[in-house]
């Protein structure tokens, strides 16, 4: 069968290959099909005016319904039109943690070139657009045409504080749940595929001589996968495997692995009383043949025999709830149900002298050609009309809903007029929407929503344990740990610690697993090397396996072997970038080393994230806190030498030290980690925080009876003090620092805070004891020979006689 695709023009006169940031984009998938009308409905859309802030578009789906390759496939039809780069961040990890707005902010910072050393660490804030680097982001953004790609969006508390008040600059913004809570969001719903995209699908990826041959077959395996991408894309892997198996069987083992799932989950759990979230019941979706509007599971087939799949199976479990009954007259949930994260999402300031807590838990280039016949569309009854409005015709300017159902939400297929028809009726609803006034946007509510899971009888899971048992035992060891890699992204470096195999071995394993579409591919590695990633879909299931097959002794090896790489590779690249910092450890072997300084800095930079995702797991466990010490310690060591080391990252460091040193009652190492805080937090001029974080060293330092440290804590305090304009207790501390100084013998710094407190004194407009202090100063200074320390010391005191003597 001959592979047929849908394009669209890339734009006029500007190549799509000189606008920044497309490698930045996850591969996905080389085969596409379909999609036509909600292509046409984005860009329809993205054309809709704006007017003091960005356009924001949504595209929502299940979980395996194809959302993020749809998402990268629109952005690179649209690429060109923004030349100031594509930026890409994912907003939830896949065992469904919620990355935190200033975190992906920072990350979308350094793809647009900004000075993110510069940024300011996060701090308490009320409203998280208020977080430094979402206000840095949004500065940066300003009067420039970029596109923000933000994959998988858990709420709105995310996606408000990134949007910047640039009308120049396009939002696109995947999700399985509504995002409730920011005016004028109009999701475009995935649905299933229409029958001859999944049919050309299948064709595709299994053969078209043994797809055509058995149409009916064809037809059903796809009916019993929901017309879902992911789903069909694993059953096709599988019956590559099994090419004796006739297509027509395909659909019953199918049917019987998700009856199976559902009465025997792997590990033994299950949903809460097999009822999930979108009406989706353990049964497997008895209301999607009636095609009601909050139906899921399986798909029916309408009277023309045009297949497709419920309301339930083509939205997120939480955009099904937004389109059922209890939403507004305009499709919204009302009162902000299921908002998102709000104000105050941000991270508060650690408190120095709280207790020890561990880390938080670790975040289609071809297309179709889809006839206008096959599109799915909502039927009338499915969305609610606005008020004065009649049914089914959609709000204004509505991505989901505009021409007359031109994105497929779910529900029958039927003939829906001519995709340009279409596209013209979407532009003429956009172009009718009201400019929206930024002052009218709405807040968020104040609690994240919950991910949307995949249940037990999703089709989708039938056809993963189907593939699943048809790996190789090293295979299937290996998707397993792949589970425990941070971010649940690795290469052959990391892949091939976590199994203990050569790195070759991890290489092949990975290309396969990725060939059978259990792994997704990721942007290579600065120096090419492969990336790749669980998907978030399959995560849950894959850490079910790992639990019940895998022993915990072999899974805490696997972690150990993996942190144990990551301190290698970290010490060798802090060796190539300061060869005259020390040796670095034994060469790694071949296809696991760095070969120069620049690739060292890249790999750094690149697998940054993955390195602090491992400190943060490591010590969040607290099993394996030898080796997350070295770990830190050599990240410490490195980072500043790339140049682009983020105090937040370094920040984050020091605080799992501080971690680390509480829960094994080490005091004098607490003590060290809370004055590099503190020096963070002063660099930043919080002041108030840093002498909380001084004040907290300085008892750690008591404790552990250490003079140095308790000088160093009293003398980083009384900087904040003199910072905030506390001039007498900024002289009663660092008289206290200097009375240590002098005990241990330490004339420099005796120099030095003799000055310190000539200053105080002279902000207390005691004059003739600033004089004294100084003067001691200088006398110290000359003993030591310190020629540079006399010259500041003396200009001081030369420039207080002069005020002094005119009368000041």
């Amino acid at each position: 069968m001959a592979r047929k695709t849908a394009t669209m023009d890339a734009g006029p006169g500007v190549s799509v290959e000189d606008v920044p940031g497309l490698d930045r984009l996850p591969a996905g998938p080389a085969l596409l099909v379909g999609r036509r009308a909600e292509l046409a409905a984005l860009r329809a859309a993205a054309a809709r005016p704006a007017e003091g802030r960005s356009r924001v578009l949504v595209l929502a789906g299940r979980p395996g319904s194809g959302r993020t390759t749809l998402a990268v496939r629109f952005a690179r039809t649209v690429a060109a039109d923004y030349p100031d780069g594509v930026l890409f961040a994912r907003l939830s990890t896949p065992d469904g943690g919620r990355v935190p707005p200033a975190r992906a902010a920072r990350r979308l910072l350094e793809q647009l070139g900004g000075d993110v050393a510069g940024v300011p660490l996060p701090g308490a804030v009320e409203d998280s657009r208020d977080e430094p680097a979402c206000v840095a982001l949004r500065e940066a953004l300003a009067g420039r045409k970029a596109l923000l790609l933000l994959d998988d969006v858990r709420d709105a508390g995310q996606l408000w504080p990134l949007l910047a008040d640039e009308p120049g600059c396009l939002v696109l913004a995947t999700t399985a749940g509504p995002l409730t809570g920011i005016e004028d969001i109009d999701p475009v719903i995935l649905g299933g595929l229409d029958r001859q995209a999944s049919g050309e699908l299948l064709g595709d990826l299994v053969g078209g001589t043994r797809i055509s041959c058995d149409p009916v077959g064809g037809a059903d395996l796809a009916e019993a996968c929901a017309a879902r991408p992911a789903a069909l894309r694993l059953m096709a892997g599988w019956l590559r495997g099994n090419p004796k198996l006739a297509v027509t069987d395909a659909a019953k083992e199918l049917a019987r692995a998700v009856r199976e799932a559902d009465a025997k989950p792997a590990g033994g759990a299950k949903a809460a009383g097999g009822v999930h979230a979108a009406g989706e019941t353990a049964s497997g979706g008895k209301e999607s043949a009636r095609g009601g509007p909050g139906a899921s599971g399986g798909p029916g087939r309408t009277k023309g025999g045009a297949l497709h799949a419920g309301a339930g199976a083509g939205v997120g479990a939480g955009v099904g709830a937004g389109l059922k009954a209890g939403t507004g007259a305009d499709g919204r949930a009302p009162g902000g149900a299921g908002a998102g994260a709000g104000p105050g999402d941000g991270k508060g300031v650690r408190r120095p002298a709280g207790p020890a807590r561990g880390g938080a838990k670790r975040g289609e280039r071809r297309g179709g050609t889809q006839p206008a016949e096959h599109v799915s569309g909502p039927t009338p009854e499915q969305v609610p009309a606005p008020p004065g409005r009649p049914a089914g015709a959609g709000k204004p300017g509505t991505a989901g809903t505009a021409a007359g159902g031109a994105v497929g939400t779910a529900g029958t297929a039927g003939r829906v007029g001519s995709t340009a028809e279409q596209v013209e009726s979407a532009a003429a609803a956009a172009a009718a929407v009201p400019v929206t006034d930024p002052a009218a946007w709405v807040k968020p509510g104040p609690e994240p929503a919950e991910p949307v899971p995949v249940p037990d009888n999703d089709p989708l899971i039938g056809a993963f344990t189907l593939l699943y048992g048809t790996l190789s035992a090293a295979q299937a060891r290996m998707l397993r740990a792949l589970t425990l890699a941070p971010g649940q992204t690795a290469d052959l470096r990391t892949a091939s610690a976590l199994v203990g195999c050569p790195a070759p071995e991890a290489a092949t394993m990975l290309a396969a697993l990725a060939e059978r579409e259990l792994l997704g591919a990721e942007p290579p590695a600065a120096d090419g090397t492969p990336r790749y990633r669980v998907p978030g879909r399959l995560y849950p299931r894959l850490v079910r396996l790992r639990e019940s097959e895998d022993r915990p002794a072999e899974v805490e090896l696997a972690r150990a072997r993996l942190l144990e790489r990551l301190v290698r590779l970290t010490e060798s690249a802090r060796a190539l970038l300061d060869p005259a910092g020390g040796p670095g450890p034994d060469p790694l072997p071949g296809p696991l080393r760095l070969r120069s300084a620049a690739d060292a800095r890249q790999w750094l930079l690149g697998e940054r994230d993955v390195l602090l995702g491992a400190v943060a797991d490591a010590i969040g466990q607290g099993d394996l806190d030898g080796s997350a010490g070295r770990l830190v310690t050599a990240l410490l060591r490195a980072l500043p030498l790339t140049g682009a080391a983020a105090p937040a990252d370094l920040y984050q460091l020091h605080e799992q030290v501080l971690t680390v040193a509480e829960r094994h009652g080490k005091p004098r190492r607490a003590a060290a980690a809370l004055l590099n805080l503190g020096d963070l937090q002063a660099a930043a001029g919080r002041w108030e925080q840093a002498c909380a974080h001084y004040r907290a060293a300085l008892e750690h330092a008591r404790s552990a009876d250490d003079e140095a440290l308790c000088a160093r804590a009293l003398e980083g305090a009384a900087g904040c003090y003199r910072a905030l304009g506390e001039a007498v207790r900024a002289a009663d501390w660092y008289g206290r620092a200097l009375a240590l100084r002098q005990a241990m013998g330490d004339h420099a710094a005796e120099a030095r805070l003799l000055a310190r407190v000539a200053e105080a004194h002279t902000a207390q407009r005691r004059f003739e004891e600033a004089e004294r202090e100084y003067r001691a100063s200088l006398s110290v200074l000359r003993r030591l020979g310190d020629e540079r320390g006399q010259q500041v010391v003396g200009d001081a005191l030369a420039e207080l006689r002069e005020r002094l003597d005119g009368g000041w």
